[in-house]
């Protein structure tokens, strides 16, 4: 991913797609739905599906950042969503702050929790959304605004942008911030911490259609810059396709998912990730004696 330079000149507000802020499109509203760390249940991805069908082309699409997209979606002569469209994409339950539309941009080690890495990051991308949402200030992040948390693995190592982490063992982590890394922190701490330096974020990027919108076109560095802990500098290619440790990586067609092949999938929870996939977690085997 590029990364933006330090003092780039902006001459536009971002508008970056969401559900509340359609892009309006040739074909209608291109609607784009945030799903930190590409985790989704299948019953709000099938409601989904059901959503593009009634409403949209029909296909559900995944983006780069692990999150989710529906084109041909109907607007109102302001370039708003329809009214009855929103209210079917709310009760998805995908969308649970209409404020917080386009600034819950997480990417998670896919794979976290399920096989491999230092740490499972669950917890931490659950707490740290949770602050996302409990906090009307954060509302005013760009829609490209970037968290990632990578469990130690090394497969976002290319993808950090704004505020994120590296876990270095199963209690702690190094921080990313821009270019630079920062403190080493408890993990239980972590999502507190990014998210103070995302209000920092706010407090020193101004306003206006030329304010910065990520952390290294900042005039100045949000914290002093750390050494690397040699933990944190690990870095590893793409998920391959196929059968992986925890489950099975699909590709996803670039015209998108139909509710047919959503309806088939029989795990509770699949993950998108940031290379226009879906994991698919394998069944849990009982353990002994249960």
């Amino acid at each position: 991913m590029a990364q933006p330079q330090a003092g780039i000149a902006r001459s536009r507000p971002d508008r970056c797609p969401g559900v509340v802020h359609p892009w309006p499109a040739d074909d209608g509203g291109l609607v784009r739905v945030r799903v930190p760390g590409g985790r989704v249940a299948v019953t709000a991805l099938r409601a989904l599906a059901e959503v593009a069908e009634e409403y949209g082309d029909g296909r559900v699409r995944v983006t780069g950042r692990a999150n989710l997209q529906v084109r041909a979606m109907p607007l109102t002569a302001d370039g708003l969503l329809d009214a009855a469209a929103l209210a079917a994409l709310e009760a998805t339950g995908l969308l649970p702050s209409r404020a917080h539309d386009r600034v819950r941009n997480v990417l998670v080690s896919p794979q976290t929790g399920l096989a491999g890495g230092r740490a499972d990051l669950r917890p931490v991308l659950a707490a740290l959304d949770a602050l996302l949402l409990a906090d009307d200030a954060l509302a005013g992040l760009p829609g490209r605004f970037l968290f990632t948390l990578d469990d130690g693995r090394g497969d976002l190592a290319d993808k950090h942008l704004d505020l994120g982490l590296v876990a270095l063992d199963t209690t702690t982590a190094q921080l990313r911030i821009g270019e630079q890394w920062g403190e080493v922190v408890p993990l239980a701490d972590a999502p507190a911490a990014l998210t103070a330096l995302a209000r920092e974020f706010l407090a020193v990027r101004g306003s206006g259609p030329d304010a910065p919108w990520h952390v290294p076109e900042l005039g100045r560095p949000l914290a002093a810059a750390r050494p690397a802990a040699p933990a944190a500098t690990v870095a590893t290619g793409p998920l391959p396709l196929g059968p992986v440790a925890g489950g099975r990586h699909l590709a996803v067609p670039e015209d998108g998912l139909d509710l047919p092949t959503i309806a088939a999938w029989t795990a509770p929870t699949v993950i998108v990730t940031p290379w226009h996939g879906v994991l698919i977690p394998e069944p849990e085997s009982p353990r002994k004696g249960a």
